[in-house]
């Protein structure tokens, strides 16, 4: 059974897409359906599929923007752009960041089984020549390491050093002398630096409100976030997005 996701705007749009899939005479299965980019991440986080198929213009974060960010978090999936544009330009950008086909609406079943049976020669060749690298088990990390390694997996932008400290069975005083020493920096420091980073990126590829960005990345106060972003990048939030677009 192949397990797709649907990311589309429209709702008629995802339903008509949907009925498509549903018609074709392939194990297929729409495991889930989400209205915009940052959704699709979040549920991403925590499920997997084999395929995304997405539109390209959508509020928060558009389609070529998940695809890249699929790509950038490492998720074990691949792109289909679906799209109202018969635009070489949209097509050309999503063959380069990794889309593995681009479709027009309205979208037929005929379509749909050949894009999947595409698909399936592309996993096929992957397959018979890609030998992925064997991780580093826990027990290899050394405990900075396997903090780490939990939050950039997880994506956590929240987390306290005694939390930190009891993820790897320490004592939570001993933990943050072994962090500073390890890493240069307190662990404290270590997260807000992530924070703002990820931060700055929202700002740059989404439209999301700065009230949105610092609420998803465990600020409740919206006035500390932005006193807090430009004492670390000398712009306010809404500075920064602005001063990006403008380059």
């Amino acid at each position: 059974m192949v397990d797709v996701m649907l990311v589309e705007d429209e709702k008629w749009v995802r339903v008509a897409l949907r009925k498509v899939i549903e018609k074709s005479a392939l194990p297929i299965r729409v495991a889930h359906e989400a209205a915009d980019g940052i959704s699709a991440l979040d549920w991403l986080r925590e499920h997997t599929v084999d395929l995304v198929f997405t539109d390209i213009r959508m509020p928060l974060m558009d389609g070529i923007t998940l695809l890249k960010e699929i790509r950038r978090y490492g998720y074990k999936c691949d792109v289909v752009i679906v799209s109202g544009h018969d635009d070489f330009t949209y097509a050309r950008d999503a063959i380069r960041h990794g889309a593995i086909d681009y479709l027009l609406k309205p979208v037929e079943v005929e379509h749909i089984e050949t894009c999947i049976a595409h698909w399936q020669e592309l996993r096929r060749g992957v397959g018979d020549y890609k030998e992925e690298a064997k991780p580093c088990t826990p027990q290899e990390q050394s405990a900075v390491e396997q903090v780490i390694h939990h939050i950039q997996a997880n994506q956590v932008y929240h987390m306290t050093s005694c939390e930190a400290a009891e993820l790897v069975h320490l004592n939570p005083s001993y933990f943050s002398k072994l962090f500073r020493n390890s890493m240069g920096m307190t662990f404290t420091d270590y997260m807000t630096n992530l924070r703002l980073e990820e931060a700055k990126r929202l700002l740059e590829v989404t439209s999301m409100r700065v009230s949105e960005i610092a609420e998803r990345l465990g600020f409740t106060d919206i006035a500390y976030f932005s006193n807090t972003f430009k004492k670390n990048c000398g712009l306010t939030p809404s500075e920064y997005r602005r001063h990006v677009r403008d380059a």
